[in-house]
């Protein structure tokens, strides 16, 4: 152990021996990637054509917030996490991250993230990404995931954002088109999540996570699946 290890031992301070792919795998990638996905369908779709190197930092930004929003989720959920085999195996409940590494890692990129896109692109875009952070950890993650089944129904609005972050981006205002947008991906997210839910089901009751078909059933999970699909 390094005499710096030593000394922080000494303090209380938890330190991992966290490697760089590990902080990656905190940003949630693919959920990351989702949201640059349609971040950027609702730049491109907007009415007014935007800068490239503009565009990029924007972009940028929405995927830094995104990742940032999965960072602080894993820090909160470790509890849970480590309950489910699906991802038991996360930075945090493995035990590669500290939980103060996970939170404080989630903090800086938020600020990091709003910041950039406010003061690079347009405040309007930067306080709808904050939105959409709060939105996701604390309404989703830290209320409603463990306290309703419906969680997933209202915590997508969450998922459904980006494209009109993207849109403010490029235009400064919230356009109908964007709204659209919103719906399409809104109303997409409870039948998807809702199958992984049917088939993961052990793992949610084994953390205590009221689910739709954990609560509801998996006959009116998926007869609900089918109505969203409509």
């Amino acid at each position: 152990m390094s005499a710096r290890e030593s000394g922080l031992k000494d303090t209380g301070i938890q330190i991992s021996e966290a490697t760089v792919s590990d902080f990656f795998a905190l940003l949630k990638p693919r959920v990351m990637a989702l949201a640059v996905f349609t971040a950027f369908v609702g730049l491109m779709v907007a009415p007014e054509a935007m800068n490239p190197v503009i565009a990029v930092i924007a972009i940028g930004a929405i995927a830094v917030g995104a990742g940032a929003a999965g960072a602080l989720n894993m820090w909160y959920d470790a509890d849970i996490d480590a309950l489910m085999s699906r991802t038991s195996k996360r930075p945090v409940p493995s035990g590669r991250v500290m939980p103060g590494e996970a939170l404080g890692f989630g903090l800086v990129l938020s600020v990091l993230s709003v910041m950039t896109l406010g003061v690079l692109v347009g405040w309007l875009a930067a306080s709808l990404l904050a939105f959409t952070i709060f939105f996701y950890v604390v309404i989703y993650t830290m209320w409603l995931k463990r306290s309703t089944p419906q969680n997933i129904v209202i915590g997508g609005a969450a998922g459904a954002l980006p494209p009109v972050i993207g849109w403010a981006a490029a235009t400064g205002a919230v356009g109908v088109e964007s709204l659209v947008l919103f719906m399409i991906i809104f109303l997409w997210t409870p039948p998807h999540f809702w199958a992984l839910a049917l088939f993961k089901i052990g793992d949610y009751a084994a953390a205590g996570i009221p689910m739709m078909p954990n609560v509801a059933g998996q006959v009116s999970t998926r007869k609900q699946s089918f109505d969203y699909s409509l």
